[in-house]
């Protein structure tokens, strides 16, 4: 992993000129100062009234237009070169975005077009409730993870750190992006769960178990994409990097997805199936391997039921609005499926979903292996006895002593050398 960050560590994310569109635009804050309602008809000379059918989504929105109020809007700018200056955008009435006055917007800037429209609103400034959704994560995962919690907010800020100064970057300047994701996920695991779980066993058996099912879902994505001829080109976002980048392999970039995509589950699952078995070997040191496993095994598939519900679902949730123009256009379900947009999602949820499952029995057998050398040692076995029944009279000195304390003492070795 220190290789192939010190390998592939880019030097920034390569320059390029802005084409203006989507996210590749010059960008300012601004604040709404004034809005006014006026005539939509007033602003919008050029517009007929439309004579057409007013059924459609096009008719309605003419008619409105013509007939309907719109809201004038001044917006000042407050970054940037032009500072200070002014500019006016109409709102139409069936936008599903309106402007209020005092309300804090993103400006785009288009330095080409003519001084009247260089600047036009393109979304809400949404800093100040973010960042308070932001603090009150931090002070519930604080609250109640104590140090811990503390831990895993520094392990976040790490991760994005590296997914921010190493993966994107490196993506960009034509880097492997099957490899870049092998190693930064490789990077953001150790740093995370040695950073939240300390430097043990115990944790070192959570990221073998990681470690492997992560090679299994690199495998199976690479053969199901390439068998479903998925290019990982789908979208408008996807459609400007290819634009912008030709050399960057989608399909690639598509794979890596998938692998930084299971790695926050994985990690869960590794975790508690290793401290499952940790905690059967506390509650019962003399336990076999196998009987390690077999405890252990019946724990995971609860886990496996929850955490594959939870992955198909949240897949399922951020391709909802998707799912539901296929249901508007009355698609059967094997047409749908068959589209790229959805059978990438479809590859992504059970790709990641059979490395979900994979990885319960294969954490489970190498924690059950690792724990059950931990035998209770010759030093910490209780101590022989006379066969007189403790107690009874004619019984050594301390012979009551040592029969109360031996069971106690094996019961409770955990195979560490005890302080004298």
């Amino acid at each position: 992993m220190v290789v192939g960050l010190v390998v592939l560590w880019p030097n920034g994310a390569p320059a390029h000129e802005r084409t203006g569109v989507g996210f590749d635009r010059q960008t300012q804050q601004a604040t709404v100062t004034k809005v006014v309602s006026v005539s939509c008809a007033s602003v919008n000379a050029s517009s007929e009234t439309p004579t057409g059918d007013t059924s459609t989504a096009e008719g309605s929105s003419a008619q409105q237009q013509a007939n309907g109020t719109c809201k004038k809007a001044t917006i000042r700018v407050d970054t940037g070169k032009d500072k200070g200056r002014t500019f006016t955008e109409i709102v139409q009435p069936d936008q599903s975005r309106q402007l209020d006055q005092g309300e804090k917007v993103v400006v785009a800037y288009e330095p080409s077009a003519p001084k009247d429209l260089q600047y036009s609103v393109t979304d809400v400034n949404r800093r100040v409730p973010m960042t308070v959704l932001a603090l009150i994560f931090a002070v519930a995962v604080v609250v109640v993870g104590r140090l811990r919690g503390v831990m895993a907010l520094v392990a976040l800020a790490i991760s994005f750190l590296l997914l921010n100064f190493f993966v994107l970057p490196a993506i960009l300047q034509g880097s492997n992006p099957l490899v870049v994701a092998v190693v930064g996920a490789s990077a953001i695991m150790l740093i995370a769960l040695y950073l939240c779980h300390g430097l043990s066993a115990r944790t070192s058996v959570a990221v073998l178990g990681t470690l492997i099912s992560l090679v299994l879902i690199g495998i199976l994505g690479s053969v199901f994409i390439d068998w479903a001829a998925l290019t990982g080109n789908t979208d408008d976002s996807t459609g400007l990097i290819h634009g912008l980048y030709p050399a960057i392999d989608m399909s690639g970039l598509l794979l890596a997805g998938i692998i930084i995509g299971s790695l926050g589950v994985l990690d869960d699952v590794t975790v508690t199936q290793t401290s499952a078995v940790w905690e059967l070997h506390e509650a019962n040191p003399s336990m076999g391997w196998r009987g390690l496993y077999r405890a252990g095994i019946r724990i995971g598939r609860d886990h496996i039921a929850s955490v594959v519900n939870t992955l198909v679902l949240a897949y399922a949730g951020a391709a909802l609005p998707l799912l539901l123009l296929f249901s508007i256009a009355q698609s059967s379900v094997g047409g749908v499926a068959n589209s790229e947009l959805v059978a990438e999602e479809i590859v992504r949820t059970l790709v990641g979903s059979i490395g979900l499952v994979a990885s319960v029995p294969v954490t489970t057998a190498l924690a059950a292996l690792v724990v059950a050398a931990d035998r209770p040692s010759r030093e910490t076995a209780p101590a022989a006895v006379p066969e007189t029944t403790p107690g009874a009279p004619g019984a050594p000195a301390g012979a009551a002593a040592a029969g109360a304390a031996g069971p106690a003492q094996a019961r409770g070795g955990r195979g560490r050398r005890r302080k004298r």
